[in-house]
Formats: structure tokens, sequence, C-alpha cells
């Protein structure tokens, strides 16, 4: 896992980096900005439901091994204090337990607007509540390795790790930017981000039905590296089927994992 997290920060700091240096009125003149206060994600399109994807690595100077995680992400529709929200779970699993991490997250379902965030690598917890102005550690949660921690916010933004949901509820369209105002919780400062449509494609799911897919961009350059990401998202359900990224000689893949895929969690001894 500790190939794929370094492989995540390099790319959130090139992307904090060109996106710090090209926020002006003109980089976004024909761009849709996607503010939070705005409502303008499809919420609707976001599925409740347990999701999980197969995540590879391939080093192309190692041409004999590849890294797999498997990746889920179960989505529930729930009311906290007569509020509806979106529950998210996270697991990670790798070949070894030093892989694993869960991630949990709660937000708005009107915006998406997150209230709630944490992550647990090992037995290290970080753990965060969110609003529009500002992010605090949660003092609720005993041993929070974010004690203490505070950020205020110049602009209410939606939580970076959930992109792929966020993904999903975006008003695609051909030729479509997008400028998204994303945070990762304990990161100095939210940024504006930029996603590009760049066509379409039909692919091919696991089930060999073909399905016709809008591509989402996003590129970056840092260090004298370039970074790209591309996502494909169907049309017609706004799902999120494929991720191919490249950076520095290496790709990472994610491929959504058929219907049929066992639920592995209620297997697990309690």
């Amino acid at each position: 896992m500790k190939t794929e997290q370094l492989a995540e920060k390099l790319v959130a700091v090139s992307l904090s980096l060109l996106l710090l240096l090209s926020h002006t009125p003109k980089v976004f003149a024909q761009t849709d900005t996607i503010r939070v206060k705005d409502k303008r994600l499809l919420t609707s399109a976001l599925k409740p439901g347990l999701k999980q994807y197969l995540v590879y690595f391939q080093n192309t100077k190692d041409n004999r091994s590849l890294k797999f995680w498997l990746w889920l992400r179960d989505i529930n529709l729930e009311t906290r204090n007569g509020e509806k929200v979106f529950t998210i779970t996270q697991h990670w699993y790798g070949s070894d337990s030093l892989s694993y991490r869960s991630i949990y997250s709660i937000n708005k379902v009107p915006d998406f607007a997150p209230i709630y965030h944490s992550e647990t690598i090992g037995k290290k917890t970080k753990a965060f509540n969110w609003a529009a102005d500002k992010v605090i550690s949660a003092d609720t949660i005993a041993n929070n390795e974010a004690k203490n921690f505070k950020l205020d916010f110049t602009f209410a933004n939606f939580n970076w790790n959930l992109d792929i949901e966020t993904f999903e509820m975006l008003p695609l369209a051909e030729g479509k930017s997008f400028a998204i105002p994303f945070y990762e919780a304990g990161i100095p400062a939210p940024l504006y981000v930029l996603y590009k449509v760049t066509g379409s494609e039909l692919i091919t799911t696991l089930d060999g039905n073909k399905v016709d897919c809008w591509k989402l961009y996003n590129e970056s350059d840092y260090n004298g590296r370039h970074f790209t990401e591309t996502y494909w998202i169907s049309k017609k359900n706004h799902e999120f089927l494929k991720e191919e990224d490249s950076f520095g000689g290496g790709y990472r893949y994610k491929i959504k994992m058929m219907g049929a895929a066992t639920n592995l969690l209620p297997r697990f001894a309690k």
C-alpha cells in the first residue's frame, strides 16, 4: 500500500501546485465550477449499495510482477438527526494486513457536503468533523491521531476521498470541463481541481456488455514528472466503471467487478 499512497500524495501535491498557479478567471472562463452551494451534483444518480473494484499497479520496468488490491465502497442512505445523509464505508484489502485500511464518510444528500470523515490505517485513526467553513478533529473519537487539528476554509468544498462518487454525479456532456473544490482531510488547504470530458468510448464490462461511457480526464506536472488520470463513467447510469492513471513509468488501473462478486465482509470472523 505504500506505493499507492505515495502515488496519491504526489498526484495531490502536483495538482495543488498546478491549480494554485492557474486559478485565474481566464482558466475557468469556459469551465463549469461545481460549488457546494449551487447543488449542481446529480445526487439522485448516486446508487446505494456495495461496489467492488480490482485495483492493480504496473511498473513498466518490472515485467514479472503486479501489485493487486480489492477495493470495497458501500454506499447507504440514512437519516441522522432528522437529516438525510449518505454514509460511505470503504475497505482496502491487499496481500498482507499492512495493506488494509478502512474509511468512513458522512455527506448530506441534497448537495453532497461533507459532515464527517475518518480513516484507519493499522491501529491509527484520523477523524474529522467537516463544515462549510472549517474542518476540525472529531473529539469524540478515542486516540484520534488528528487531535487538535483545525483548518478554516475560504470556500466550501467536497471530500476528495470521495472523488469517484462525485464524478458519478457530475452533469457530464461532450466538451465540458469542471472545476471541483476538493479537500483531502489533513492536507494544507482545499483547491479547485480541473477535469475535462475528452470524449466517449464503448467499453466491454465483465459480463460482456458494451457500455457507452464518458471519458473524464485530469493531468498535471510535478518535479519533472507528468501525471494523468482517466475515468470512464457510463452515460446511461452515471456509473464509474474504469480508471487508468499514469505517473513516472508506472500505471494504476481500477476496474469495477461484476454485481455477482461475493461480498467478503460477512465472512470475516467477528
